[in-house]
């Protein structure tokens, strides 16, 4: 089945186009792709950080646009984790948006296979990011922190996760930048970000290293 042209989708009323039910059917199915949630800038930010990873864990799926672009852009021997516990969350999406595990399944499996053996391995976790941590065991070369926006939730992801990533490792932040001129963003990832690594009492071993729009990267130096 082909993906419906741009020029029809956009004609079709709001309230059909952010059905969570007929979504998640036109989604699964490829009728429509999932919904770009991050610009051309965000994305270049994300994959500079996910360059070279082995493991890398994304907190926060939704419909799967920033899965595909890192199954696209992550190594054979590359593990990508893929954390959401689905539904309606109104600190992670706009009011009456959701997904479904089932149609982002599928929009992440479709990709795998155009990889076939040249795709990472994918694992999902459907629960909250906070459960999976603390029961993780290893590193995480790259986390991509896109879940709760709020401030609360931004900074549970951040204490729990930023453990596992070893020297070297990254942790990439979306929607960070509303503070900074001609940046986007949201008052809760923004807070976070500001807190740890933009005032006079930053996170010890760790720098900002990209930002663009939305999104911010930091990378632990010791």
């Amino acid at each position: 089945m082909s993906v419906l042209p741009a020029s029809l989708r956009r004609l079709t009323p709001d309230r059909l186009r952010d059905d969570v039910r007929l979504r998640a059917l036109a989604v699964g199915l490829g009728v429509i792709p999932p919904r770009t949630m991050h610009s051309a800038e965000d994305a270049r930010v994300l994959l500079d950080a996910a360059r070279g990873a082995r493991r890398v864990v994304e907190i926060g799926v939704y419909e799967g646009s920033s899965a595909l672009a890192l199954c696209h852009a992550l190594g054979a021997d590359a593990e990508l984790h893929l954390v959401d516990p689905f539904g309606r969350h109104p600190d992670a999406l706009p009011s009456g948006w959701g997904a479904t595990e089932w149609a982002t399944r599928r929009v992440v499996e479709r990709a795998a296979r155009m990889r076939g053996a040249h795709a990472p391995s994918v694992h999902w976790h459907v629960i909250l990011s906070s459960e999976l941590a603390s029961r993780w065991s290893g590193e995480a070369d790259l986390v991509f922190v896109d879940g709760d926006h709020s401030e609360a939730g931004c900074e549970l992801d951040w204490s729990c996760w930023a453990q596992f990533v070893p020297l070297g490792g990254r942790v990439v932040f979306h929607d960070a930048r509303a503070d900074r001129a001609g940046g986007r963003g949201l008052p809760g990832p923004t807070a976070v970000v500001a807190r740890h690594f933009r005032s006079d009492d930053p996170a010890l071993g760790w720098e900002i290293v990209a930002e663009a729009d939305r999104t911010v990267a930091v990378r632990r130096v010791a």
